[in-house]
């Protein structure tokens, strides 16, 4: 059951709670009901967050130690445990999606990040070199860290909670302070998660919640600030290439973490079974709205006719229901706007020649699920790679499965894309593991799985998939202004 809190989402500035006269609905897709009303941030209470988040950033908050802020993380981290079952339902009643992978994935990760980069902000260390000059003088050079400033946060609607503190315990932990604003799809656990800071004593003005939308709203406000020092955005390619034009003039940090297109190439000597479960996983998983989803599938031509069949019966033994049905695997798309969207490439699709192996639709249920916004996942073949379907991200259930024949072949149609954010191999043979992954033009490359990594290892993509690398060492850079010390020793 969703809290009581939720039924009025409002803006958290300066260590209050704030309410605005323009409001709008947060609706469930699960059956279209209202969940609350959201409290939409303008430009007026936007500055008054960034005034704050700069009060605190030249007080306690930045003097602090990056032991007393790792103390800090760790209480929020705390608050978020001690209420779970509440981050749990927020996130469920949002996104529709089950409360296994809410429990296992997202709000389990949301403490994770907290927890890891306060203890990596503790044992993260400059560099010291020692040299002479021309005259033999000795020199010592080292270097600091400092914060980068005030940081906007801009958080996507597929992993709500998971995205918003991967952000912001990095930059907190370099003693920055935040103005963040979630996806107005998604408010609920952004909510709990300005009321977790509020419990744990979290110094008022280091972390400000803002609601709104993008254009003509708090996003539009807060990439305009001139007050913000830098921007950190998760989202579709065209809202970042907007951003990055609106913070040009301030020659601002950005890290952008985009759209994909992402390649899963498998090969004749894989472990079949385990190929087929894997890319079933990344195809359809969070009823395949992540940006790290396979929508294109390459299988070499020995396997593929089976592989399509396997993958068929395995994308029609998906379960799709009410998030806390057991055994259920897939709930519904984020709302009926984007199931129109991603029923509108259905449709094309059909029209560039594709040949639907299975789904292209929408399930019937009998009861009020049939007015949220659930989706069937859909597999392709038959279409060529410059076809739209192909190259554009659908960002739902969907993946289209084409053949090869080689090597070089595969890896060329794989970079093929004006996307770079991650690829998946499946073989048995470790020589071309290791070759192939290191040709994929891409952030990251899985191999023989998908969508694990170790929090300390960098994330980000290459052309439209963004600009910027965080996680582990990677994020404190970005949060960080780095100085070197010269010092004439000798």
């Amino acid at each position: 059951m969703l809290p009581a809190s939720l039924a009025s989402l409002r803006n958290y500035v300066d260590g209050e709670f704030v309410t605005t006269e323009r409001q709008f609905d947060n609706i469930s897709p699960l059956h279209g009901r209202l969940l609350g009303r959201v409290h939409e941030a303008d430009a007026a209470l936007v500055d008054r967050a960034v005034q704050a988040a700069r009060k605190a950033l030249e007080g306690p908050w930045g003097r602090s130690t990056v032991d007393e802020r790792a103390a800090w993380l760790h209480k929020v981290a705390d608050v978020i445990e001690r209420r779970f079952d509440e981050f749990v339902a927020a996130e469920v009643a949002d996104t529709g999606r089950p409360v296994t992978q809410a429990r296992n994935l997202d709000v389990f990760r949301a403490i994770a990040n907290l927890r890891t980069f306060a203890d990596l902000g503790k044992v993260a260390h400059g560099e010291c070199f020692e040299s002479r000059t021309a005259q033999g003088e000795a020199l010592l050079n080292y270097t600091v860290r400092k914060p980068l400033g005030v940081v906007a946060s801009i958080s996507p609607w597929n992993l709500p909670i998971l995205s918003m503190t991967w952000k912001a315990a990095p930059a907190l932990i370099c003693g920055n302070t935040l103005v963040v604003k979630p996806s107005e799809e998604t408010p609920s656990s952004a909510t709990l998660l300005a009321e977790a800071f509020h419990e744990a004593g979290v110094p008022p003005g280091v972390f400000n919640l803002v609601h709104g939308f993008g254009a003509n709203s708090a996003g539009a406000a807060m990439s305009a600030h001139p007050g913000i020092d830098g921007i950190t955005f998760t989202g579709e390619s065209r809202t970042g290439s907007t951003i990055m034009k609106a913070v040009a003039d301030g020659v601002k940090e950005v890290s952008f973490e985009l759209g994909g297109k992402n390649a899963a190439i498998v090969f004749a000597d894989c472990d079949f079974e385990a190929a087929v479960e894997g890319v079933l996983r990344s195809s359809f998983a969070n009823t395949g709205q992540v940006c790290l989803c396979s929508e294109r599938v390459y299988v070499e031509r020995p396997i593929f006719e089976r592989f399509v069949q396997a993958l068929k019966a395995g994308a029609e033994k998906l379960r799709i229901g009410y998030p806390d049905e057991p055994g259920v695997d897939m709930g519904s798309l984020i709302s009926h706007k984007h199931r129109a969207k991603v029923l509108s490439y259905f449709k094309l699709a059909v029209e560039e020649g594709a040949t639907v192996v299975t789904g292209g639709g929408i399930p019937h249920f009998g009861d009020e699920r049939d007015d949220g916004a659930f989706i069937q996942p859909t597999i392709w073949t038959g279409l060529p790679d410059t076809a739209r379907c192909v190259r554009e991200e659908v960002f739902g259930p969907v993946c289209h499965i084409a053949p090869f024949d080689t090597e070089e072949e595969v890896v060329r149609r794989a970079n093929d894309s004006n996307y770079g954010l991650a690829g998946t191999l499946w073989t048995t043979n470790l020589q071309r593991a290791h070759r192939v992954a290191r040709q994929f033009d891409t952030g990251i490359v899985w191999v023989n799985t998908w969508y694990v990594r170790d929090l300390r290892t960098p994330f980000g993509g290459t052309k439209l998939s963004g600009l910027g690398r965080e996680g582990g060492r990677w994020s404190l850079d970005f949060y960080s202004e780095v100085s070197n010390i010269c010092i004439k020793v000798g």
